[in-house]
């Protein structure tokens, strides 16, 4: 490695971590109005929603601004005890991957769905990084609806970015493995291992699937954007370690001044694949979605995607030189300005769509590599901004003209105007920002009122609370020529990027609660009357209503030891907030979180005869302690008949009814037998 090199890292490490070190100043402290432009008052409501990624909780945290108030956490990658998510009989397919039920992951970005390159309120999408998926999240409900597993790759981290109209959410991989991915010796990367982006169908709910890969040389590719307007029908990815080293990355992948960006004409591999030029590869992965009506997910395997060789769609892929390891790819509202991060570059490189687009047709190449023209730098770059700070990240953009980037090393956010490339303002941040979000400051129209700063560190912000502390989101007041400091809050995991939009696109088509005349579950009980108990074989299924406040039926007897147990419990409020909890003492599931109207399934397996109270977890009235049953589990081989205690109401209903039945069922849980 170059000494330069060496002695530009050792300045940058230096840096790092004197701002790692700092202690709180008074300059740190917020203006004196600050405090009035966060309040919310009691009854009152936010101006946005704020989705951040969770990090390594394998979650998205929802908080409202600019209050900073947590709303709600979003279960999707990871199993949630709170609600019982990935542990319900109902939920625990959306976890299935080919490697099996995978209960923890880690979330890297948001990215909302898209109508004319604007956000629009239907859809977020959101990555699991180690075992490459994606999820979308129904924005009525703010819950996990279907999650589609990415064969090929590995570190789904440059994902789930959009193209305008939400036809695709792309995805490229970080590490590049082999394809397909069998026993190969690792120093055989150069001439075995490959990179994939892939392009997601996500316009139909439900319906998710890998329409497409394109092969790519075995780099890490890190983060995308879609063009828009001029650019509109290109992707943009970064990639590193374009040394394709495989040891020590911290110094063999720093050894080139200059990496890529990929410059991805999807619309011409659109036609490429329409026109046959992929290639069918066996390829396994799980597709999960949940039904609309049963509100039950199921798992269903695929085996084959279609990969694009760039050498077969000639025009497909170009390289942007971009210095140094660049990290973040973001496009301006126009679409013109396609804008690098270099985490170890000293500037940041704006470069031009037209520019590109005169380049092809001059073929201004430096050369080739896989196959894919290397665009000349200079041909390609507009700009620099010179002087911004130490370790460029990401950039957004208010829609006023300006642009801002978060500088990590020295921990600030800096304010350049488009055009001009001249900085005119920076704000320090605590500590060590990677991403920052301006409401739409990645589409075409931003609404360009606040910033938020996604920090790493939090040393002395906050309370101690042990070696581990949470970590840190700043907001940033943009309105004006100069940022303000607002408010910061801790967030949940590690929050790598976000996205928002203003409250009032989605506040009012919230669903409430869930009609129980719709509700398909297979195992649903209207009424106490439906309820009851019924056994097959060694499994035993318990039908049971909730509501204020009690549990019908309410005491069960003639469970053997050895027996497995359903419970299916419907919650029969029809009316918004009203949640009922259940447990059993002893069981290892979790316990439940029942919304209005909404069926859950548990499954139980007694371990030893005696008597085990359930209960209510959520206090749902007055009388919620006295909401509880027991359950009787007797020896194996007892003779004790199955029992289900039913309330006077059920008995009554019964009656008018008929004699009580469990009506046999096709089972539509995965084994539910």
């Amino acid at each position: 490695m170059p000494y330069r090199t060496i002695r530009f890292i050792a300045a940058l490490l230096a840096v790092t971590f004197a701002a790692a070190c700092r202690t709180s100043t008074p300059q740190q402290l917020v203006s004196g109005d600050a405090a009035s432009k966060v309040y919310v008052a009691p009854g009152h409501y936010d101006e946005f929603y704020a989705f951040l990624s969770g990090g390594y909780s394998g979650n998205v945290s929802v908080y409202g601004l600019p209050s900073g108030r947590m709303l709600k956490i979003i279960p999707v990658f990871s199993q949630f005890p709170e609600n019982g998510y990935g542990y319900t009989q109902e939920t625990r397919a959306m976890l299935q991957t080919t490697f099996g039920e995978i209960p923890w992951d880690d979330t890297h970005h948001t990215e909302l769905s898209q109508t004319n390159g604007v956000p629009d309120g239907r859809w977020l999408f959101i990555n699991g990084n180690n075992t490459p998926r994606i999820a979308r999240i129904d924005l009525t409900r703010f819950e996990t609806d279907e999650i589609i597993q990415i064969p090929n790759s590995a570190g789904g981290h440059a994902s789930p970015f959009t193209t305008p109209n939400s036809e695709y959410v792309v995805s490229a991989t970080r590490f590049s493995v082999p394809i397909p991915n069998t026993d190969t010796p690792i120093e055989d990367f150069k001439a075995r291992f490959k990179g994939t982006i892939s392009f997601i169908r996500a316009d139909q709910p439900g319906k998710m699937d890998i329409a497409f890969q394109i092969l790519m040389p075995g780099y890490d590719y890190d983060l995308g954007h879609a063009g828009k307007g001029p650019s509109d029908g290109w992707f943009f990815f970064t990639s590193y370690d374009t040394e394709q080293a495989y040891t020590k990355l911290e110094v063999n992948a720093s050894k080139n001044d200059k990496d890529f960006i990929a410059a991805v004409h999807w619309k011409l591999a659109e036609q490429c694949v329409k026109d046959g030029k992929a290639k069918a590869t066996p390829s396994a992965y799980l597709h999960n979605v949940t039904d609309e009506r049963t509100r039950i997910a199921t798992s269903e395997r695929k085996t084959s995607v279609l990969i694009l060789d760039p050498a077969n769609c000639p025009g497909v892929v170009y390289f942007i030189p971009t210095p140094k390891s660049p990290h973040g790819v973001d496009v301006d509202p126009t679409g013109e300005y396609i804008v690098g991060g270099g985490k170890l570059a000293t500037v940041i490189p704006v470069h031009s769509f037209t520019k590109l687009q005169k380049a092809i047709a001059d073929k201004a190449f430096d050369g080739e590599l896989s196959g894919i023209p290397i665009l000349k730098y200079e041909a390609v770059m507009v700009g620099e901004v010179q002087k911004p700070g130490l370790g460029p990240l990401h950039t957004e953009f208010d829609g006023k003209g300006y642009a801002y980037t978060s500088m990590f090393i020295s921990s600030e956010v800096v304010k350049w105007k488009l055009g001009t490339w001249e900085v005119v303002d920076r704000i320090p941040v605590y500590y060590s920002i990677g991403h920052l979000m301006i409401p739409g400051g990645d589409s075409k129209q931003p609404w360009g009122k606040y910033l938020l700063a996604l920090d790493k560190i939090t040393k002395d912000r906050y309370l101690p609370t042990g070696p581990e502390l949470a970590q840190s989101a700043q907001l940033i007041d943009i309105s004006g020529d100069k940022m303000k400091l607002l408010l910061d809050f801790p967030t949940t995991g590690e929050p790598h990027y976000a996205q928002a939009l203003p409250a009032a696109m989605i506040r009012d088509k919230q669903v409430k609660f869930f009609t129980l005349a719709n509700n398909g579950n297979p195992y649903v009980t209207r009424s106490e009357a439906e309820g009851g108990i019924e056994r097959k074989g060694k499994a035993v299924h318990i039908k049971m209503i909730a509501m204020r406040s009690h549990f019908t039926p309410d005491n069960l007897e003639g469970v053997l030891v050895g027996d497995t147990v359903y419970f299916h419990i419907t919650n029969i409020e029809q009316d918004w907030d009203i949640v009922h909890g259940f447990a059993v003492l002893g069981m290892n599931t979790a316990n439940l979180i029942l919304l209005p109207g909404e069926t859950r399934t548990l499954k139980w397996v007694p371990q030893a005869a005696g008597v085990y109270p359930f209960y209510c977890t959520d206090f749902c009235s007055a009388l919620h302690q006295e909401m509880q049953g027991y359950i009787r589990v007797s020896a194996a081989g007892a003779n004790v008949p199955l029992k289900a205690n039913m309330s006077a109401r059920a008995k009554t209903q019964e009656a008018r009814k008929g004699a009580l039945v469990v009506p046999a069922r096709h089972d539509q849980m995965t084994g539910m037998r």
